[in-house]
């Protein structure tokens, strides 16, 4: 059975934030900048988040609005608007984060996942896209406000808790998109990280991504008498076939819809790869 397939332009205009997550090397970023490119091109304000501070994806994006969000910008924020705007930024800067995070686990996270939220109800986007942490942390930080309540009795971070908690249980509001390549240790991977989103944090999983999809059918190696280029053949065909029954097993293992992104033979990918990218998703 094929997978199911949804309608990206339905999709991006269901929710106003998109979390990308997957295990490292996936290429995440790239569907980060897929997506925030074709909601774009949809016609919607975008605006495309990075989590770490590398440039990777504000060069992907182009010239789409673009935010590069770190725990310390956003504990300097986040203490700017509770009345320490003189102290927030030599605190921020000074490695505060790190002391805080030690004495309140998941501190760093939920301040991240508050000025989230904040975009997220701001009004100035129609969707919000994030580069979201590697498949492990992203459980970890889409957890922080549960582990929270458990910790905080009361104050500004359980409210800051409760509503980050809010967001996350509102399809409307957030979803999760799940990137993986069609092979088998990302499949494995992608497959146990919905089980536990699902499970533990009750967010809403979009579509899975599968990226790189080495897409068409087997090569006729007996056309060719030169043996690189049968060689060649043989293991274009091999890579073909582990391809489709990767797909077919994740359609098997989770009954979610799909999207393929193919493989681009590049360097190094550009914005202007990712705009085809896009062009293909949404066409």
């Amino acid at each position: 059975m094929p997978p199911k397939r949804l309608d990206p332009r339905e999709f991006l205009t269901t929710t106003r934030l998109v979390v990308v997550a997957g295990k490292g090397g996936v290429g995440k970023t790239t569907v980060t900048a897929v997506l925030a490119r074709a909601a774009f091109d949809a016609g919607l304000r975008v605006l495309a988040v990075d989590l770490d501070g590398k440039t990777q994806l504000a060069d992907l994006v182009g010239d789409l609005p673009h935010l590069s969000l770190t725990a310390p910008d956003a504990l300097a924020e986040y203490l700017e608007t509770h009345g320490m705007k003189r102290v927030a930024k030599r605190l921020a800067t000074s490695g505060i984060i790190d002391v805080v995070s030690t004495a309140a686990p998941g501190i760093d996270d939920i301040v991240v996942l508050g000025k989230l939220k904040q975009l997220e109800r701001s009004g100035e986007h129609d969707l919000v896209v994030v580069d979201g942490p590697a498949a492990g942390h992203a459980i970890t930080f889409l957890l922080a406000a549960r582990g929270l309540l458990d910790t905080v009795r009361g104050g500004p971070i359980r409210t800051q808790a409760l509503d980050v908690l809010e967001m996350l249980g509102d399809p409307a509001r957030c979803q999760v998109v799940l990137v993986t390549l069609p092979e088998t240790t990302p499949v494995n991977e992608l497959v146990e990280t919905a089980y536990a989103l699902e499970e533990r944090v009750g967010v809403q999983l979009g579509p899975l991504v599968v990226n790189g999809v080495d897409d068409g059918g087997d090569l006729a190696i007996e056309q060719t008498t030169d043996p690189a280029l049968a060689a060649a053949a043989e293991f274009r065909n091999a890579r073909r076939q582990l391809h489709r029954r990767e797909v077919e097993r994740l359609t098997d293992l989770l009954a979610l819809p799909q999207w393929h992104l193919p493989q681009v033979v590049t360097a190094g990918l550009t914005a202007d790869d990712v705009a085809r990218l896009a062009t293909g998703l949404i066409t």
